[in-house]
């Protein structure tokens, strides 16, 4: 165990028992009597840690594991086996002070009331936290504020859209101050604007009270946004630990290089920019996939030999990074290697 973590995870499984059977009325009273199970590993040997006040991406496909992890740190699953720390406390307890400390929102969750207006919620979850009444209204009038829910939190919640229901969904899991926040999905079905909101929200959240955040989500932008450093899990098993920087170069050491010309390209230079590494091309926009140590000079040749209207230098998409990852770790069969 990590000395000074937030979270600390050592060696962590979980295995679900899955009853299966076949269809038809004859397999289904066959089961009444006997049935036949199949052990599932959602997390298989994990581990890891986390700083206070740190923010951290948990990555992986569908069914990887991540939200199993999140349940068993916030103490709703046990560990098959394993340890589990988190502020100090062992999670599958559930201590009051232990509870004081985590909030878990899940983006496909609520714990709003669905015929009463969100201040009603905002109102129990004080009395569920013993809240002190000073220290509530000081918290719920800084939330109100900064997600801009004066209006939204009087209305009843099934009146709400999907953005203003995930806005209260994060003050009523935060009215308590909590320093460890689990985030699952947080983002999921939001448009563009109300997932710039919640972005800024959260990092304004981390830096008010250097509360340590662990953030899953399918919206890469939400990590390159708020995460320097990722967790990529895949079939239970971590397959990364570091900064984001590192693992882009690591699977993808190229460059991206985007150009914008004043008119469609000649087939000469069309065969120019095939030669430098072109992957895609429409109409006089063109994208080129460049190694770093050659970056330099291919800019200089491309400024020089073709009508150059704009360019802009990046790195390959976080999607692309993941899916090279993934792929590396498939054995032939299409499925991930079973961790020792």
């Amino acid at each position: 165990m990590t000395a000074g973590a937030h979270v600390e995870v050592d060696k962590v499984s979980k295995h679900f028992r899955i009853h299966k059977r076949a269809s038809g009325l004859k397999a289904a009273l066959r089961s009444l009597v006997h049935r036949d199970y199949e052990e599932r590993r959602a997390v298989v040997d994990l581990s890891f840690s986390i700083a206070p006040g740190e923010r951290v991406g948990f990555l992986g496909p569908n069914g990887a594991g991540k939200t199993t992890t999140l349940k068993m740190l916030s103490g709703l699953l046990h560990p098959t086996s394993g340890n589990l720390r988190v502020a100090g406390h062992i999670p599958q307890q559930r201590e009051p002070e232990f509870l004081k400390q985590i909030t878990l929102v899940m983006g496909q969750k609520q714990q709003l009331l669905w015929d009463l207006p969100p201040v009603d919620t905002f109102e129990l979850n004080r009395a569920i936290y013993d809240v002190p009444r000073g220290q509530f209204q000081e918290t719920l009038e800084e939330l109100t504020r900064l997600l801009d829910i004066a209006e939204v939190s009087r209305t009843p919640t099934r009146q709400l859209s999907l953005g203003e229901r995930m806005k209260c969904e994060l003050a009523a899991a935060l009215l308590h101050r909590p320093r460890l926040l689990f985030l699952d999905e947080p983002t999921i079905g939001l448009d563009v604007s109300m997932q710039v909101v919640l972005r800024q929200f959260i990092r304004a959240y981390n830096e008010r009270f250097q509360a340590t955040v662990l953030l899953t989500s399918h919206y890469m932008e939400d990590v390159l946004q708020l995460c320097s450093r990722v967790l990529v899990i895949d079939a239970g098993t971590l397959r990364y630990d570091g900064d984001l920087v590192s693992l882009v170069r690591s699977q993808r050491p190229e460059k991206r290089i985007t150009l914008r010309l004043e008119g469609e390209p000649s087939p000469e230079q069309l065969e120019k920019l095939k030669r430098r590494g072109l992957v895609q091309h429409e109409r006089t926009q063109a994208t080129l996939q460049v190694p770093q140590k050659e970056l330099r000079a291919v800019v200089a040749s491309l400024i020089e030999e073709l009508p150059v209207v704009d360019l802009t230098i990046e790195d390959p998409p976080l999607e692309e990074v993941l899916r090279d990852l993934f792929a590396k770790t498939k054995t032939p069969s299409g499925r991930a290697p079973a961790a020792s």
